[in-house]
């Protein structure tokens, strides 16, 4: 639309300012504010602090869940597992076999398998593109030095169940892992009273993952880390999941790596008046329906373009399956912000540093290098954030909550380990010893002088 042009037919006008809102059909609308307001850093604060205080109760849950798990194994698993999941399980059943997978893969259409395969096919090339080799450097005739690159032995990858199902949660962790080249790939998936959705399965057979366990929350993250008589112990977790699974997570870092401890979803759009409300609020809404504590920011120049996404926000979320989920996400936790430049606009975005970052503006490459912070970034009015959530190739796993400004996307990188080389020659270690000398003497550490010393002597 151009920032000039208006269409508020049916609804009645709220207030102005902060909290600007009106009533469409008996509904509150999404929130307008303005920068200049005088309560917006407080109104916004609550967005941004959505998820910084856990519960009360939910870590010592689960540390007790880990410490069972630890503990006890199996038996833990299978308690736990029928407690939550109501799923009796045992070490017989608690594989998915290949006769499970078989009917699955029957269940699905040739439609969704050619789906899958088709994004199964663009992740995979994506992810190749970053492989990273290991490299010798000659530089110097008497010292060579360089970098040893190998995957990671055994990867459990986290597939959340409950609200939504996500066969591509499946793709976006498992493919690149076998891109890199790992050995063996687990997948733990809660199985809520023993049920599935077959496209998840259909997307473990299409990306290659080794084996699938029926289990989910903390007490599979405990499994994958620990290891029990069934689930064998893992080099790294990745994966999404509830605050339960990334508490749990955060609390076995260290004692395996993980990818990143992900929050519920966000979006950022970034627009200079251009382009088309009814886009720009669906994707606002494509967020929104995540998660109640999902967030859906638009940030724009044009306050005739703000009027009417939130217009559209209000007509598209009456029209939503998932409208409770998605209205109280748009409700508490979104808001339609009014810049004056697209300056503004930017600069807020960098301090913000979303997981998901819409350039829905004329020029979206003219804007780019002023862009620090975000975990990805989709550039124009044709680049919808859902396109990179399925098909596109880069990863949808992305930093949440702010972390955009040090955490980077899952990538093959995850999946690989680096170990340093160096071999010196006796010219070398002669040529470079006294400066080790020194620096071991300095810090007090003698052993490690006379290493290097007593060859020194040996050589002359």
């Amino acid at each position: 639309m151009k920032c000039g042009s208006r269409n508020r037919s049916g609804h009645e006008k709220f207030g102005t300012g902060l909290g600007n809102t009106e009533i469409f059909q008996g509904q509150v609308m999404m929130q307008i504010l303005k920068f200049t307001d005088a309560g917006f850093d407080k109104a916004f604060r609550k967005i941004e602090q959505r998820t910084e205080k856990i519960p009360d109760g939910i870590e010592q849950t689960v540390k007790d869940i880990l410490a069972d798990v630890r503990l006890r194994g199996d038996a833990a698993l299978f308690e736990l597992t029928a407690k939550f999941d109501r799923l009796q399980l045992s070490a017989a059943t608690i594989e998915v076999t290949a006769a499970e997978i078989d009917t699955a893969v029957a269940r699905v259409s040739a439609e969704s398998r050619a789906a899958l395969e088709h994004a199964a096919t663009r992740i995979s090339d994506y992810h190749r593109k970053q492989k990273q080799e290991t490299w010798l450097s000659t530089d110097e005739a008497d010292v060579l030095v360089g970098q040893l690159v190998r995957p990671l032995e055994r990867v459990g990858i986290y597939v959340p169940g409950g609200k939504a199902s996500y066969p591509s949660s499946v793709l976006m962790n498992a493919v690149p892992a076998k891109v890199a080249g790992v050995s063996e790939v687990l997948m733990t998936v809660p199985m809520p009273d023993g049920v599935i959705d077959p496209h998840v399965l259909v997307a473990a057979k299409i990306a290659g993952v080794d084996r699938i366990f029926k289990v989910g929350g903390a007490q599979a993250v405990a499994a994958l880390a620990f290891g029990t008589e069934s689930i064998p112990k893992v080099d790294k977790i990745t994966g999404p999941g509830n605050i339960y699974v990334a508490t749990a997570k955060r609390l076995v870092f260290g004692l395996v790596d993980i990818d990143m401890i992900a929050g519920p979803s966000e979006i950022l759009v970034i627009n200079d008046g251009s382009g088309n409300a009814a886009h720009i609020a669906a994707d606002l809404l494509s967020q929104a329906e995540h998660d109640e504590l999902a967030s859906a920011v638009l940030v724009t120049s044009c306050e005739k373009m703000a009027a009417a996404v939130q217009t559209e926000v209000e007509k598209q979320l009456l029209q939503l399956s998932r409208e409770a989920i998605a209205r109280q996400s748009i409700d508490n936790y979104s808001a339609i912000i009014v810049a004056r430049d697209l300056d503004e606009a930017i600069a807020f975005s960098n301090r913000i540093a979303p997981e998901h970052l819409e350039l829905a503006v004329d020029d979206p490459f003219a804007i780019l290098p002023q862009i620090r912070h975000a975990g990805a970034i989709f550039m124009g009015h044709h680049t919808p954030e859902a396109a990179g959530d399925y098909l596109a190739g880069p990863n949808h796993t992305l930093p949440t909550g702010g972390t955009a400004r040090f955490f980077s996307p899952l990538s093959l990188d995850d999946f690989v380990k680096k170990s340093s080389i160096v071999s010196f020659t006796k010219a070398g270690l002669k040529r470079l010893g006294k400066d080790i000398i020194h620096i071991a003497e300095l810090e007090g550490l003698e052993a490690h002088a006379k290493s290097v010393s007593i060859r020194m002597q040996d050589s002359e």
